[in-house]
């Protein structure tokens, strides 16, 4: 049984059908790409994954627990399946280490002590046990979203969720991050990435989805997809993708 299975996925907004019936299965363990372009439904399939966006039809199992009926616990869900955003979402009045051990406290009610511990842990796993005292502000953006990271990964989650972490970042920056996602990638993490790092998808990922147009297009292992796309529309937005990656 898949970690993560999408059926039929649809979402509207309004009369706009941004999902076009979604069909998607992560194992565990499994690195799981997805590319496109702007606007295609990446973000959006990503949200509805834990009904941060409500689906309008289909159907989303989280460990075996459809998400998307009435009677779901969503919380629980929320608190397995964790999802990192673009903006790094830290409180600007706790430090490093408060912004990790506050959720462990409130939401898995583990013990002040303990949760304290395990935010130090985290941080060391993502290479800022030097900043637990450091506040968001005095940190930069790389460093903002690194804490993030190990704020998500704190909560023991089976599966992280990555939506677009970097596309916030200067590409110096943007390496900080890329390195701890590797990590996790080795340590044998469940993730769902959306991306627009081609270079980490070829490298990391164990397959990756191209979707256009609310749909999935084409999936397959990073050798296929990203190096001998079998779809017309694929190679042609890699074509671009690379040719702007190129000029920057």
């Amino acid at each position: 049984m898949a970690l993560i299975e999408v059926r039929g996925l649809r979402k509207s907004f309004g009369d706009h059908e941004v999902l076009k019936g979604i069909d998607l299965a992560v194992e565990e363990r499994q690195v799981v790409c997805v590319i496109g372009p702007s606007g295609c439904g990446k973000s959006t399939l990503l949200r509805c994954l834990t009904r941060l966006v409500e689906p309008t039809g289909g159907a989303v199992l989280l460990d075996g627990v459809d998400v998307t009926r009435g009677d779901a616990d969503i919380r629980l869900a929320r608190e397995r399946f964790v999802t990192v955003f673009q903006a790094f979402n830290l409180f600007p009045h706790l430090t490093a280490e408060d912004n990790i051990s506050l959720p462990l406290r409130r939401v898995l009610r583990v013990p002040r002590e303990e949760a304290a511990a395990r935010a130090r842990e985290t941080l060391a796993r993502v290479g800022l046990a030097e900043k637990a005292a450091a506040y968001p502000g005095q940190l930069s953006g790389g460093q903002q979203q690194r804490v993030a990271i190990a704020r998500a990964i704190a909560m023991r989650p089976k599966a992280v969720l990555f939506d677009e972490p970097t596309s916030a970042l200067d590409p110096e920056l943007t390496g900080e991050v890329l390195r701890v996602m590797r990590e996790l990638a080795r340590s044998g993490m469940t993730m769902v990435v959306v991306t627009h790092e081609m270079g980490f998808a070829r490298e990391v990922a164990d397959r990756v989805v191209f979707m256009d147009a609310g749909r999935v297009v084409e999936e397959g292992p990073p050798a296929q997809v990203l190096v001998e796309p079998r779809e017309p529309r694929t190679r042609e937005f890699l074509r671009r993708h690379l040719g702007r990656a190129a000029e920057g």
